[in-house]
């Protein structure tokens, strides 16, 4: 042991004893030579990248002195080493990641070094995107709460100064205080985002002054640097957490002594001065300082465990540059989940009919309250789909239920803690199922317009996709989003009626369904939510109450697989391959050729899953008819069309007897007015005419 004294706790020492201040220096001082270490690895080219935590430790020591590990949550940073240390993270794994090891914990050599994860300690994988894990933290601790309401677990959220400017910050700040949430963020202000110093960064240059106007909210401001004043602070924070008092918010004054990372220098845009001025700050200098003035350590020890530390980072080094690297067959692993394959036959379900005829709108609505009652887990929520969000008015009203309806009643049978509305917040919406579905709840969460998505596009690229694969299979989000799509509205105009589906087709690690009809609906829901995947289900919304697409209720668990195609009409000349509203439009368009050309037959395909796509349906397809079209609603170029047209004319080059054509929408936005909207969207007598040169090729 290198402590020298046997002295008690003491409120000096807010409660602590002389060996808990040990193991926090012993932390701190483990964190900064693992920072040392890895540069001086990156200046060998032994490794990759650095970004260190130096100057942040006294904060991080304190705050993971003050959590219970494998109780609360952890959303972290990339400054936060000496947090992950103190949760049990060990230097041995943290030099794993900066050499991209194998066994590396956090990702299996997939991630940059301090992106931290561990499954063990509940630290969930971090990305590299600024303020993303503010809004996933909020919805794990709302998860908590659902899965267990007299848990005093807290989630903690940490971010530099300069992440508070992102507006995902600030939604989660909404939700957080208007939930009283047992969340903690913890904001370490070391003055800079990369070159940008906080005054042209923050409004006032504070953010903790900025939030003063949230409800509920606690806020203390402290010396970072300080361990003992940050352990007071995060000890308060925590305990107002646990006691259901609400969101906690601790700015924490920190430094930055070594650039942003070692592809900065901030020699560029900080004076000496200033630079100088940051030494004397520095936690790894004031923290030995205070244990040698207070007897806790004399020089002796606190040599002996700076010397120990060196020797455990430095062997740590050793063996993890000895360690296997990430195999170079292992790209394409846990990119979806191992437990459940949507693709798989044990989905494919005859239906079992009963009932009159029901719209896509009316079977979406069931299949949600079958689900609903089979799982608890499942929650629906976002803009105005509860059925009134004033409970003691629903004896009053009819209710809402979403804009279209699909959500109707779920509120009434469920309650409010599993069928809500949200602030108007689509990053909020997603981000905040992200943290559910990781925390182990089954989100069925909507986008009220595909039009209004693109506020949650880096929840959707670069979260909701990566999850799975950038932690290695450690963390997973299967959720399903659903999305209403589409033109054909009559007035819809730009941000009512746009498709775009390719963007999310494009993204590995999502899988992205648009069914045509009211069954393939029903079926392909169930087969989402039941799903170990996150899910993009695209409804188009001139299909919700179409007559001629309606179906019996196939039982509550009628599922098809994704991947799997449907011929919609079989055909020996020409194949259409399409989806959604293109699907109807191109069988009237085959009618209409097949009564002026009585010897011709045309089929068609509705693709029904976009991401997987059923590969083998088409080139069956195109095989026997030796001509294809491919057919949606969305912009022409660069569109859905184009891979498809690309993979016929790459693998089946030698079985076409004419180019592959596509049927698509005009490339510009669509119209308010019918008229122009018609001759901008794909029509009956555009997929006939390219029908009619196709054959005649």
């Amino acid at each position: 042991m290198a402590t020298i004294t046997a002295q008690p706790a003491t409120s000096r020492w807010q409660g602590l004893d002389p060996d808990q201040l040990i193991s926090a220096f012993r932390t701190m001082q483990t964190s900064r030579r693992l920072d040392d270490r890895e540069v001086a690895l990156k200046r060998q080219n032994r490794i990759y990248f650095q970004i260190s935590g130096a100057g942040h430790e006294a904060i991080e020591a304190a705050a993971g002195m003050c959590l219970r590990v494998g109780h609360d949550w952890i959303y972290p940073y990339y400054r936060d080493r000496a947090l992950c240390l103190m949760l049990g993270v060990t230097p041995y794994e943290m030099l794993l990641q900066a050499v991209g090891a194998a066994d590396d914990p956090a990702s299996g050599g997939r991630q940059m070094p301090s992106h931290w994860g561990h499954q063990k300690y509940n630290i969930v994988s971090a990305s590299s995107p600024t303020g993303t894990q503010f809004l996933q933290a909020v919805g794990c601790a709302e998860a908590n709460r659902f899965l267990d309401p007299q848990s005093d677990a807290v989630t903690l959220v940490s971010s530099g100064d300069g992440a508070t400017s992102e507006g995902e910050f600030w939604e989660s700040l909404n939700a957080a205080c208007m939930k009283r949430l047992p969340l903690l963020y913890l904001i370490e202000d070391n003055g800079y985002a990369i070159s940008v110093p906080v005054e042209y960064q923050t409004a006032g240059a504070s953010i903790s002054r900025l939030v003063a106007g949230f409800p509920g909210l606690f806020r203390q401001e402290v010396d970072g640097c300080d361990f003992l004043a940050s352990y007071e602070v995060m000890k308060a924070a925590v305990d107002y957490c646990r006691a259901g008092g609400g969101p906690a918010l601790v700015h924490a004054h920190v430094i930055r002594p070594y650039s942003h990372s070692l592809s900065d220098d901030e020699r560029l845009y900080k004076p000496p001065a200033e630079r100088e001025e940051e030494k004397t700050r520095d936690p790894l200098t004031l923290f030995p300082k205070f244990l040698l003035d207070e007897g806790v350590l004399d020089s002796n020890a606190l040599r002996r465990i700076t010397l120990e530390v060196d020797r455990e980072v430095h062997d740590a080094g050793e063996q993890a540059l000895r360690a296997d690297p990430a195999p170079r067959d292992s790209a394409l692993r846990h990119l979806y989940s191992d437990k459940i394959d949507p693709t798989a036959e044990e989905f494919s379900t005859a239906p079992q009919f009963h009932g009159e005829p029901k719209t896509m709108v009316d079977l979406l609505n069931a299949t949600m309250h079958e689900e609903m009652r089979r799982d608890p887990r499942i929650l629906v929520f976002g803009e105005d789909v509860a059925d009134c969000s004033r409970e003691q008015n629903l004896g009053a009203v009819k209710g809402k239920g979403g804009v279209f309806k699909v959500t109707h009643g779920l509120q009434c049978e469920f309650g409010s803690a599993r069928s809500f509305n949200t602030p108007l917040a689509e990053a909020g919406i997603v981000g905040r199922a992200i943290g559910m579905a990781t925390r182990g709840l089954k989100p069925v969460a909507e986008i009220q317009f595909f039009d209004y998505i693109w506020p949650a596009m880096m929840q959707i690229r670069d979260e909701m996709a990566t999850m799975r694969w950038r932690s290695n299979n450690a963390f997973s989000c299967p959720f399903v989003l659903r999305v209403p799509i589409g033109g054909y509205l009559n007035g819809g105009a730009p941000y009512h009626s746009q498709c775009g589906e390719v963007t999310f087709t494009h993204l590995p690690g999502l899988r992205v369904v648009m069914p045509s009809n009211a069954l393939d609906a029903c079926g392909l829901l169930r087969t989402a939510i039941r799903c170990d995947d996150p899910v993009m289900f695209l409804e188009h919304k001139r299909l919700y109450r179409e007559p001629y697409n309606r179906s019996p209720h196939p039982g509550e668990d009628y599922t098809i697989p994704f991947g799997s195609a449907r011929v919609v009409k079989a055909g020996s000349d020409l194949s259409v391959i399409t989806y959604g509203a293109l699907v109807q439009k191109s069988q009237q368009a085959a009618a209409q050729v097949e009564r002026k050309n009585p010897d011709i037959s045309i089929e068609v395909i509705d693709l029904r899953s976009l991401a997987p796509f059923d590969w083998n349906a088409i080139r069956t397809s195109v095989e026997k008819t030796n001509r294809v079209i491919v057919a949606h609603e969305d912009v022409l170029s660069f569109g859905y069309a184009a891979e498809i047209a690309a993979r016929i004319a790459d693998e089946l080059f030698d079985k076409l007897d004419a180019p592959v054509r596509r049927v698509a929408a005009m490339d510009t936005w669509v119209a308010y007015q019918p008229q122009v909207e018609n001759e901008i969207l794909p029509q009956v007598e555009d997929l006939v005419a390219e029908m009619e040169r196709l054959l005649a090729y």
